[in-house]
């Protein structure tokens, strides 16, 4: 069930957006002021904020800034009675995703928050295919990035394109010879170790100091990367 985030200090238009979702199937939570708005969508995992301008403590283009800041992907949809072109430009260059003025129909904007869910959805779903993960280790295809749990791993280009190969062959024992053509492209000669030399390379950088071990050799037949 989607929950959705309600930034509104107008008790009255709060609990009737709140209610309206709820019919919807949402869950909602609300916050009346603004400092408590901007906590409680770092802090919790909502799905989507409604979040209005002119509000007690601190306002809500400050709010989208600092949410979109640490929440890139979090829908917010700014619902105000500021009507001008230049509030609406205001809104979407600090993140907003979509603006919609006071007053209006609720069938509006059930209608925007399902356009919201379906583009995040997509975004998702995008994001998900640029990341792989096995046990607590995770590869960012797209900005190169190694992690496993919390802590950054840096691997040098060669380093990242081995490491990627294994993971997308996990639980596969794969060969030096299919390493060396896969990876550096080389018609593979017994007489080098290169492939040793980065597998090392490798487990003390992202497998060394960090359980479970994903590493393993297979004599005589090349290296598999699992959890055992």
């Amino acid at each position: 069930m989607k929950t959705i985030l309600i930034v509104e200090d107008d008790r009255r238009i709060a609990q009737n957006i709140s209610r309206g979702l709820m019919e919807e199937g949402y869950q909602t939570e609300v916050a009346y002021e603004g400092y408590n708005g901007r906590d409680l969508a770092l802090r919790q995992p909502f799905d989507l904020i409604i979040l209005d301008i002119n509000l007690p403590g601190l306002n809500g283009y400050e709010i989208c800034r600092n949410v979109r800041a640490e929440k890139p992907h979090l829908p917010i949809i700014m619902l105000t009675a500021l009507g001008e072109i230049e509030d609406k430009v205001e809104g979407l260059e600090r993140g907003a995703d979509d603006y919609l003025v006071k007053p209006f129909d609720f069938r509006e904007l059930n209608a925007r928050v399902a356009t919201c869910f379906r583009r995040a959805d997509l975004i998702d779903k995008s994001v998900a295919d640029e990341v792989l993960r096995i046990a607590n280790l995770e590869i960012n295809l797209s900005t190169k990035q190694v992690k496993r749990g919390n802590t950054p791993i840096d691997l040098t280009a060669r380093e990242f394109a081995l490491l990627e190969y294994l993971v997308r062959n996990r639980g596969r024992v794969v060969s030096k010879m299919d390493l060396a053509e896969k990876v550096w492209s080389l018609n593979f000669d017994p007489g080098t170790n290169v492939v040793e030399v980065y597998i090392n390379y490798l487990r003390k950088k992202m497998d060394r100091d960090f359980e479970p071990k994903l590493i393993h050799t297979r004599a005589g037949m090349g290296y598999v990367l699992k959890v055992e």
